[in-house]
């Protein structure tokens, strides 16, 4: 039986405790419906942009940084601008130290070298020897990566499901609270507390924070600067950098830049790579 038996990716068929694959896409990306899969699942994002929804919230995926959805958590993916993507199986046995909720991470050059290693072994690597150790010093990198912070925390009351449903589906609207808490039939205080208590955030916080991740996904996608402002409703540019730099530390040029200076990391790499470049397969390695 050949070492690399598996022509289609098949994580749940694999006999190993962790199976990898990269996947490189050219496409305008795509979405997967709800689902869920045994293992639990890393994605690194070196092109391209991953987003992930389970109920307690929206996670963003940026290059250079990757995805952490734990074992049988039900959720969908969403895919924006062409992809370089290594997506990782990861059995429940060897993810105890790893987080049991959604989380984001940021990857150093040591993991993304490690987790693009990994995705470059052979499908029936030898568990106990080169293979097996590559493996876990990789786990143990992921150990100790720093969190992500593109996380939008999801109500669970129906009325804050309703403002954000909103939201999503008009980028633009700046409604006060106020204005919310009479759409809601609330006073102001009991929606701010509300909002508070099932988000952790203030409603401004919030906002903010679903906006960035907004403007970020429509960047990527080769959106400009301006037509990203006024998307949001923000009357200047100006005014829509000034709210990004205060959220993410940089004005957005400079936050995309630094995350395409590494590069595509697939054609630097020397050996053979289990690469996907079909949309089916695609699906079909992220789990679906």
């Amino acid at each position: 039986m050949p070492n690399d038996e598996y022509v289609v990716f098949e994580p749940e068929e694999i006999p190993r405790p962790v199976s990898a694959v990269g996947m490189e896409l050219f496409t305008e990306g795509f979405e997967q419906p709800p689902h869920r899969h045994r293992k639990a699942q890393l994605i690194l994002a070196v092109r391209g942009l991953i987003t992930c929804e389970v109920a307690q919230g929206l996670w963003m995926v940026p290059r250079q940084c990757a995805l952490w959805i734990p074992g049988d958590m039900e959720h969908s993916v969403r895919c924006a601008g062409d992809l370089e993507v290594y997506t990782l199986f990861v059995d429940p046995e060897l993810a105890a130290n790893l987080p049991a909720v959604c989380s984001t991470f940021s990857t150093g050059p040591l993991l993304r070298e490690l987790l693009i290693a990994v995705s470059r072994l052979p499908s029936l690597y030898d568990v106990d020897g080169a293979g097996g150790r590559v493996v876990q010093t990789m786990l143990d990198e992921l150990e100790r990566a720093p969190m992500g912070s593109l996380h939008l925390p999801m109500p669970a009351d129906a009325r804050l499901r309703m403002i954000a449903k909103t939201l999503f589906s008009d980028p633009a609207n700046r409604s006060t609270i106020g204005e919310w808490a009479r759409i809601v039939a609330m006073s102001e205080r009991s929606l701010f507390r509300l909002i508070l208590r099932q988000t952790g955030m203030s409603f401004g916080r919030w906002r903010q924070q679903f906006q960035v991740m907004f403007a970020i996904e429509r960047l990527t996608e080769g959106a400009s600067v301006q037509t990203v402002a006024f998307d949001l409703g923000y009357e200047s540019a100006s005014a829509f950098i000034t709210m990004f730099k205060k959220v993410m530390g940089q004005p957005p040029g400079q936050y995309l830049a630094a995350r395409r200076s590494a590069g595509p990391l697939a054609a630097q790499q020397p050996g053979k790579l289990k690469l996907i470049s079909s949309i089916e397969q695609a699906q079909r390695a992220l789990g679906l």
